[in-house]
């Protein structure tokens, strides 16, 4: 393969493979992993953000290698947001996803991003049967600002789950990394007619954050309102060693 790989360790539980569009990320997420993954700081990851070079062009050969032949889903992206501001001008995830539909390949794409790009492609999304996920775990916005300053409103993140449901596409939620738990559950709460599948995982790499919270009560209380809900759900293998 030339860009679309095979994810290894704690990633391989969201997707079997993956394809990064852009490098870097404009969020500013105080908990991202990705600088440390790919030997930056925090300052230059969140500032230089570029789209791959022949990114489109080499994803579309691996699209045709994988024709009729594999059937796992596509991620776009673990490292960087399909969805963030560039997308404006490179447009590059629309791009990827008019190959997908193209080529009958599975995909899905994980976002935190700019709500109207998102939105922008439904009907690309509803066509190729892309699965569209969310990362949110907070209903209040201040603490959004708090952990994840450039990154979409609570509110926007919401409206795009309700609005992708009502047009009959897939929806799934990121739960993580859950920093509160009380606010995560409240998500669930708030959003389950909404939501076809739920991922929940444990805050990581903040060692200080990490002991402040019961994960064992956190797991046991969010299964439960899963459970209630009639939800569909997956739990972190590290939320569920905690």
């Amino acid at each position: 393969m030339n860009v679309v790989y095979e994810p290894k360790g704690r990633a391989l539980e969201y997707s079997e493979l993956a394809c990064n569009l852009y490098m870097g990320c404009p969020h500013g997420c105080t908990y991202c992993f990705a600088p440390a993954c790919m030997r930056k700081t925090a300052s230059q990851w969140h500032s230089e953000i570029t789209p791959r070079k022949n990114v489109i062009s080499l994803f579309e050969k691996d699209a045709r290698k994988m024709w009729k032949r594999d059937h796992r889903k596509i991620l776009f992206s673990f490292l960087s947001d399909p969805y963030q501001p560039l997308e404006r001008e490179a447009r590059l995830t629309r791009q990827a996803l008019e190959i997908v539909n193209r080529y009958g390949l599975k995909s899905q794409v994980l976002t935190k991003g700019v709500a109207e790009l998102v939105a922008d492609d439904f009907p690309l999304m509803k066509s190729a049967g892309t699965e569209l996920g969310i990362t949110l775990c907070f209903t209040d916005d201040k603490l959004r600002q708090l952990w994840e300053p450039e990154a979409a409103s609570v509110a926007d993140r919401m409206s795009i789950v309700r609005e992708a449901r009502k047009m009959g596409i897939y929806t799934w939620i990121s739960l993580e990394p859950v920093l509160d738990p009380q606010q995560a559950l409240e998500v669930i709460d708030t959003l389950h007619p909404y939501v076809d599948f739920w991922k929940v995982g444990k805050l990581n790499h903040m060692k200080e954050v990490e002991a402040t919270i019961d994960w064992r009560r956190f797991r046991q209380d969010a299964e439960a309102l899963l459970q209630e809900l009639g939800a569909d759900y997956y739990i972190k293998e590290d939320l569920r060693r905690a």
